[in-house]
């Protein structure tokens, strides 16, 4: 697994030990950032790359010009390999062990507060493809919150199980078994 493009193109990228993780292929990543790119790119783009994994999406957006990236993860073994390929390849970012659902519950501001500091223009959602299919009414609610205006939410899932937001849909691909979908805030 390594970095597709950007400044980082061809770096090496760790993977988290063991099965439970199942880091988006080369292949995919490589075709995800051009259909991001006809969108609009992600150069100075705010990035949450929830279920992150080994942060290989957002890795690559940083390589490609984001100007931040937040990485959420509930396994340690996901996060070691996080902070892992940070370090190795020069980067900041915030990284978090929480699940999505607590992350995303804990961005929201207190009801009579100014609105949430947390926005972010570009949202990665790979969760375990068992799970995908369940979580889709569960995030769509929870995101409302952290979308900055005109933000893009892609989703990647298995294609028999797809994970469906209640956002507009704004693109979708298949590669073999894996879907990703691209939405966009109302």
């Amino acid at each position: 697994m390594r970095v597709v493009g950007g400044t980082l193109g061809g770096r090496a990228l760790r993977a988290p030990s063991g099965t439970a993780t199942r880091p988006t292929s080369d292949r995919v990543r490589e075709a995800v950032f051009s259909m991001l790119e006809a969108a609009g790119g992600v150069v100075g783009a705010r990035v949450l790359d929830l279920f992150a994994g080994s942060g290989a999406l957002a890795i690559e957006a940083l390589s490609r010009g984001a100007a931040s990236a937040t990485l959420v993860d509930s396994a340690s073994s996901a996060i070691a390999a996080i902070r892992a390929n940070l370090e190795a390849l020069g980067l900041e970012a915030e990284v978090q062990r929480r699940t999505a659902s607590s992350f995303l519950a804990a961005a929201v501001a207190p009801e009579g507060a100014p609105a949430a500091a947390r926005q972010y223009d570009l949202v990665f959602l790979d969760p375990p493809y068992r799970l995908a299919e369940t979580l889709g009414p569960e995030l769509s609610v929870a995101l409302e919150s952290v979308l900055a205006p005109r933000a893009r939410v892609l989703a990647e899932s298995d294609r028999r199980a797809p994970l469906a937001l209640e956002l507009p849909l704004v693109r979708e691909r298949r590669y073999g078994d894996t879907l990703i979908r691209i939405y966009a805030n109302r």
